[in-house]
């Protein structure tokens, strides 16, 4: 009896997990950056989609935690955490960061490369290694993870589909 697969989507600044046979998936990622951690021999995977590269660009009492690169890998590691998952076994996949315009180098329009080293930071900090990563250009990507065969597949547009 063949498993039923479904492909569970994540939103803008929005996070989620899944397990086997299902895959995950995120798209509109220009500047912002697809992050999963993954494991292996579970058999589980979550997705973040972080736009920003820090918590503290947050405005107002309560922010979403999913939005920051430093919020929402600690609370998408959290959430694996509840559902079984020891920190040490995870691996993560990246992909997004684009330098979606091209008119100067100030930091508010680096948003993509910024995103990228903020991630980056914050798995190192949390002592996650950095399997494989699709960052960078200026072409935005849509991805998705299926923690079966542990592939990300990232399609770039005009650039096609590979699998990291």
């Amino acid at each position: 009896m063949e498993m039923v697969k479904t492909v569970v989507r994540v939103g803008i600044a929005d996070m989620n997990i899944v397990r086997e046979p299902d895959t995950i998936r995120t798209s509109g990622l220009g500047s912002c950056v697809g992050v999963v951690l993954y494991d292996e021999r579970r058999k589980v995977a979550g997705m973040v989609h972080v736009m920003l590269p820090d918590s503290s660009l947050g405005k107002g009492d309560s922010i979403n935690v999913a939005k920051f690169a430093d919020t929402g890998i600690y609370s998408l590691m959290e959430q694996l955490k509840a559902e079984g998952v020891r920190p040490m076994s995870l691996k993560a996949k990246i992909a997004g960061g684009s330098q979606m315009f091209q008119f100067g180098s100030s930091d508010t329009v680096r948003i993509g490369p910024r995103n990228v080293e903020a991630v980056k930071k914050e798995l190192a900090r949390l002592s996650i290694p950095l399997i494989a990563e699709d960052t960078g250009g200026s072409n935005g990507r849509t991805i998705e993870f299926d923690p079966a065969i542990g592939t990300l597949q990232v399609r770039t547009v005009n650039a096609g589909t590979k699998g990291i």
